[in-house]
């Protein structure tokens, strides 16, 4: 930080501790309770007068054969009290009867290992590293490799690779190696 600079910062503190310091004793002079209307409210104050408090067991009693007809809710829980409970039949739907579909076809094999990227220093683009058995590919966003996958993104833990011929995309996690191939 240069000299100049220090002594701005210098300077704005100064002002600060001194509007601090204004606003400290001018609240003091107002006097302690900066609100006067408490003060107040507590000279009006008059304890009920109550003679001889007493146990009414008499009003207890009566109120011990009715029943409680309320929701039943906890309420030390957060959530959302039950749903009321139909009152007329319950309807159940018929299942749809016809031809099933198929279920939808499983995401693309790659047949590699992603273990690692780089950034292109020039561009930013990133590299991934993909091992296919003993071959070591390196592909960047956008190219092909084994003749048929395209690497679309590389990510920080994943690859996102898609099939050319069927458009499919998975997700390739990111690898570690072991220690002996790694120093290899």
């Amino acid at each position: 930080m240069s000299r100049r600079t220090q002594i701005y910062v210098l300077a704005g503190l100064l002002v600060i501790l001194a509007l601090a310091l204004y606003l400290a004793l001018r609240s003091h002079a107002e006097g302690v309770s900066g609100v006067p209307g408490v003060l107040a409210a507590d000279a009006k104050f008059e304890p009920l007068e109550v003679q001889e408090p007493q146990l009414r067991l008499d009003l207890l009693k009566k109120l011990q054969g009715l029943d409680y007809s309320g929701s039943h809710r906890n309420i030390f829980v957060a959530a959302p009290p039950p749903p009321p409970k139909p009152a007329g039949p319950v309807v159940i739907e018929k299942p749809f009867v016809g031809p099933k579909l198929p279920p939808p076809p499983p995401p693309p094999q790659v047949p590699g290992e992603f273990f690692g990227y780089a950034a292109q220093p020039k561009s930013g683009r990133r590299v991934a590293f993909f091992t296919s058995g003993d071959d070591v590919l390196v592909v960047s966003e956008g190219g092909t490799f084994l003749g048929r996958f395209r690497l679309v993104h590389v990510g920080n833990d994943s690859a996102d690779v898609e099939e050319i011929s069927s458009g499919r995309h998975v997700t390739v996690p990111l690898v570690q190696l072991p220690a002996d191939q790694a120093s290899n």
